[in-house]
């Protein structure tokens, strides 16, 4: 090789730069608003700074950090999070949107990062993103009452492709922990989201106190090709969530493994009039859960959940119903109530599940009855009278412990001869055709 050609195919690896945020002026430890803003707006003289091949390192420290934070247009970057970047926690001075969030109601504060069109990015590093999700959740249940749903979200991609997120823990998020909307082309693996009240929970359980953090959504994403596995998640709401394409796309060909969750369950969910296909969840265990397995329509008439896949799942110790194939059960969702069937009703929205399969789950210890339930039903299969759901198949889905001759699903509105039990599952859904081998 010339000796003169090679520094010219050196030069792109030299040009390239690894930015220090603390070395850059970053502010460490220091709780205040003057910080706080100061390390807001470093952060995104940064990040807008950064090039192809470029990468931006936050050290080993503690950065409080104020919310709002944008960035847009990065490529073929890395972002390594080596300390903590910790949320300032006073919410009078967060900043507001220019305009209120057009799908959330009275909602208008903006989110702590906020990052758009981003490709070929990862974010990595071992460290933690932590939203002091305490200080917005407030005092147990007053606290929603005075702030319902105008929380921000620790972290959202909007339209972003090729995105791998690694080794890192997101920490209290005041709201959803996370939202990749749009994304194309997504892996998490070896993270962690954890939204905990302080509170010595011995018993592992989800209790009145612990979900008064409400809404602590963990990876929810909306799009295409996700693949998230090995990951651990407790929060006080859905874990993982498949949800509306509001750029009103479809939502498909995603991959969920080997989760440790304890929430609201591994969901889809909930959907309105979008087309959500071809999602697996595999080789997971939920301990201690609210929910377990959760599909769900919201509203609207044109919805389609289908060819969708749950495979190899333990279930321990669920609070209510482990598994859920119907409309969203949602305190203020006149459809269907949260405390229904003690209160209220619960109605299917007329929409399409299709093609679901449920194989190898196991459910221990299930409750006898539920939050609210007087009949110790611990499954549901709801499709509606204009669109029942058309083809449900439980292979070896077992509840451990329980006794013959009691009616544990609530199932109604299925295609006749497309709901079928085979292997070992046991209880057969009433709506079910019986192909199990205790035949």
């Amino acid at each position: 090789m010339s000796r003169f050609l090679l520094p010219l195919l050196l030069l792109p690896a030299a040009l390239c730069k690894d930015v220090l945020f603390g070395e850059s002026g970053g502010i460490p430890t220091t709780s205040d608003l003057a910080t706080a803003e100061s390390n807001k707006a470093l952060l995104e003289d940064l990040l807008a700074s950064l090039s192809p091949g470029d990468s931006l390192t936050v050290e080993n420290s503690t950065f409080i950090i104020q919310g709002g934070v944008h960035a847009t247009g990065l490529a073929d970057v890395t972002l390594r999070i080596e300390g903590t970047l910790k949320f300032f926690d006073d919410i009078d001075s967060w900043p507001l949107m220019d305009e209120p969030d057009p799908y959330i109601a009275n909602r208008d504060v903006q989110e702590a990062l906020h990052f758009t069109d981003f490709q070929s990015v990862t974010l990595t590093g071992g460290g933690t993103i932590d939203g002091s999700g305490l200080a917005w959740w407030g005092f147990p249940g007053i606290g929603y009452l005075i702030r319902k749903e105008n929380r921000p979200r620790l972290m959202v991609m909007d339209d972003c492709k090729d995105i791998t997120i690694e080794h890192i823990l997101f920490k209290d998020s005041a709201y959803w922990t996370t939202l990749f909307n749009n994304v194309d082309g997504l892996v998490i693996r070896h993270s962690e989201v954890s939204a905990r009240r302080p509170w010595d929970n011995h018993d592992g359980q989800h209790n009145l106190y612990d979900l008064s953090a409400l809404n602590t959504d963990g990876f929810d994403v909306t799009g295409r090709n996700v693949h998230i596995h090995d990951c651990k998640i407790w929060n006080q709401d859905d874990c993982i969530a498949v949800k509306d394409n509001y750029k009103g796309g479809v939502s498909e060909n995603m991959l969920f493994e080997r989760i440790e969750a304890s929430g609201m369950g591994l969901v889809i969910g909930s959907i309105g009039d979008t087309h959500v296909r071809n999602i697996t969840f595999r080789d997971s265990v939920m301990k201690n859960t609210y929910k377990g397995v959760y599909m769900k329509f919201r509203d609207g008439t044109e919805g389609v959940i289908e060819d969708v896949t749950y495979e190899n799942i333990r279930i321990e110790n669920p609070s209510q119903w482990p598994i859920w194939i119907g409309p969203a059960q949602q305190a203020e969702n006149e459809t269907c109530a949260i405390m229904w069937p003690a209160h209220g009703k619960c109605e299917p929205a007329p929409n399409q599940f299709r093609n679901i399969l449920l194989k190898n789950i196991t459910v221990a210890n299930p409750p006898r009855r539920g939050l609210g339930m007087r009949e110790p039903m611990l499954g549901l299969v709801f499709g509606s009278e204009e669109k029942p759901v058309d083809g449900v198949v439980f292979e070896d889905v077992v509840f451990e412990g329980l006794r013959g001759g009691e009616e544990y699903y609530a199932c109604k509105n299925v295609v006749e001869g497309t709901g079928v039990a085979r292997g070992n599952t046991f209880p057969v859904p009433s709506c079910f055709t019986d192909e199990t081998d205790s035949e």
